[in-house]
């Protein structure tokens, strides 16, 4: 899908996109692409997004494998790349996966596009990228836009530690449980979901989730991008009043509140193992079953050890 491809639409409207009609020349002074297999990023909207870099490898791949040959025309024709395309996905793969092997293993320079997006991500690609690895061959990124990293940059939500979990489930009871799983994961959450099941999809992150700050972000980088923050019981209500969107969507759910370090506890703990143990793994063990920082917890045990009291 989206950073990641299924579905994705490739438009060249509603911001700036460079445009190339002529054949792609590659610099003369730079080398060709080493042989191997080459995972592409291709925009996941606005088509000015498609990297230098990128632009070269798809000039210069022998065969590029995309999940839709009509989307990657579009693509190659925009930066004026004539190549030989064939479809990679999750129908053909394992029938396709021992001949492109075989041209791998013959030398040949193959790029593996996503309908939008980066390779891999909620994409087919893994067990190829996995085959080719163990065959020998190199294996190359050519990095560039992805619908988590785009959507994540604009949240307003932590970044310093995230976690993507791709689709939902589509039904309620499976979809409750699988929230269930990762709502004690200290991390923002990010989602993919389709337009059709966002506001049944929000409505459960509220009761499972909680109140928690998030953001829906619709069409990125295309003419109708959207952004609409806020807590979780919010978005629900307004996407269940205004109906499903149109576009491709991307949640961004918030980490859970820090807990309250109950300190008095951890004194108590301490004295009790201190009687005991020694200074180290009584710190240890608390550390570990509370969760509080190490640090923190060694200052008081040695303050108790000391006879000073809780710090």
């Amino acid at each position: 899908m989206r950073g990641g491809g299924r579905g994705s639409k490739i438009v060249s409207s509603g911001h700036p996109t460079s445009s190339c009609t002529e054949p792609v020349e590659t610099d003369p002074r730079r080398p060709k692409p080493g042989s191997g297999l080459y995972v592409v990023a291709t925009p996941i909207g606005n088509l000015g997004d498609i990297s230098e870099r990128a632009r070269e490898v798809l000039a210069s791949a022998d065969l590029v494998l995309a999940e839709d040959r009509r989307m990657a025309a579009r693509l190659l024709q925009h930066i004026g790349v004539r190549t030989t395309v064939a479809n990679y996905h999750e129908h053909n793969a394992a029938r396709a996966r021992p001949d492109i092997l075989r041209r791998l293993a013959e030398g040949q320079v193959i790029a593996l596009t996503s309908d939008a997006g980066t390779p891999l991500i909620s994409d087919p690609g893994y067990r190829l990228v996995d085959e080719a690895l163990e065959a020998g061959v190199a294996v190359r990124a050519v990095p560039g836009p992805s619908a988590v990293i785009a959507a994540l940059s604009v949240s307003g939500l932590p970044t310093d530690r995230f976690m993507f979990v791709g689709f939902p489930p589509p039904k309620q009871a499976a979809r409750r449980s699988f929230l269930a799983e990762v709502a004690g994961i200290a991390a923002t959450l990010v989602f993919y979901e389709s337009p059709r099941r966002l506001p049944d999809c929000l409505r459960d992150m509220a009761a499972v989730l909680g109140d928690r700050p998030a953001a829906v972000a619709r069409e990125l980088t295309k003419l109708h991008e959207e952004v609409r923050r806020g807590g979780l019981p919010d978005l629900a209500d307004h996407y269940t009043a205004a109906g499903p969107p149109k576009g491709e969507i991307v949640i961004i759910v918030g980490p859970p509140a820090a807990a309250e370090t109950d300190w008095a506890a951890i004194d108590r703990e301490l004295a009790d193992r201190l009687t005991g143990e020694s200074l180290r793994d009584a710190v240890d063990a608390v550390a570990a079953g509370s969760g509080a920082p190490r640090k923190a917890v060694y200052r008081r045990a040695l303050a108790l050890k000391n006879g000073d009291g809780g710090a």
